[in-house]
């Protein structure tokens, strides 16, 4: 692959999918920025194993939700490493929902839920945009989003994480149409049902639920994601592909979408 000894700075990287990510391109000798807010254990430990892969890493601590963090830990990544080639947004999420209904949501966790899952995007893309331009590079820009910027989750009360994943996808469209003069592609993945450590929240049951409505008939494992970012990452083999989103969720968003999440939750 033409990703070999490649600058790749991932979001959201001490722990599942951003994890697996990140080894996966260690394997390929790159130099790994692996970004973390709270679990800087988790970043280390995904460091090590990067190197023990075969490539490079150092852990960059910050809330990807401040415009003033990301451009600290870009920055740095970029002194350290001697530049960016590849920009992985993968960090986001909605585990901790508010009780009630919409209109009981709290602004501040909206605002948040907005900053995590959309801005962080932009803000880091800003940075590594302005150097890859400057410096002549035909980098790469993965973003994560997930199903539910295109299927509702109604029990899960996903407001305002949808949109912030919706808009995910359309930023995607956006910056590439904008940065493709430069040879810069902008993709994006959007999961489904990926058991990492953050799938315990569901019940046996909720798991069984999700699994009936899986045309394929198995969640997805982080092995399913890695390919497609080595794929998307590759200056070659995906050099004329910019400003889509591959859905990777075993059929899940096709045959299931609004009433395989309903049916998950019904008691």
């Amino acid at each position: 692959m033409s990703v070999s000894g490649k600058r790749v700075f991932i979001t959201g990287g001490s722990h599942g999918i951003g994890a697996a990510t990140a080894v996966a391109f260690g394997r390929e000798g790159c130099k790994v920025g692996v970004n973390c807010h709270k679990n800087p254990e988790g970043a280390e430990a995904t460091v090590a194993a990067v190197k023990e892969a075969g490539g490079d890493g150092a852990v960059y601590q910050g809330d990807v939700a401040s415009s003033a963090e990301c451009e600290r830990m870009i920055s740095e990544f970029i002194e350290h490493f001697g530049g960016i080639d590849v920009l992985i947004n993968n960090a986001g999420g909605a585990l901790k929902i508010p009780r009630g209904h919409f209109e009981d949501m709290p602004l501040e966790y909206w605002n948040y839920q907005v900053d995590l899952n959309l801005n962080a995007a932009a803000y880091t893309s800003r940075i590594a945009v302005k150097w890859m331009k400057e410096h002549g590079v035909r980098g790469k820009i993965i973003n994560v989003a997930s199903i539910h910027g295109l299927v509702t989750w109604v029990k899960r009360k996903l407001i305002p994480y949808m949109p912030g994943k919706a808009g995910l996808i359309m930023f995607t469209k956006g910056l590439a149409v904008e940065v493709a003069q430069y040879g810069i592609n902008v993709n994006c993945i959007a999961p489904g049902l990926i058991m990492t450590k953050l799938a315990d929240r569901y019940s046996p049951e909720d798991l069984a639920a999700f699994q009936r409505k899986i045309p394929l008939g198995r969640p997805g494992k982080v092995e399913d994601i890695t390919p497609l970012m080595l794929f998307l990452a590759d200056e070659e083999k995906s050099s004329f592909i910019t400003g889509q989103t591959f859905v990777v969720d075993g059929g899940q968003s096709i045959d299931g979408g609004i009433d395989s999440m309903l049916e998950a939750y019904e008691k």
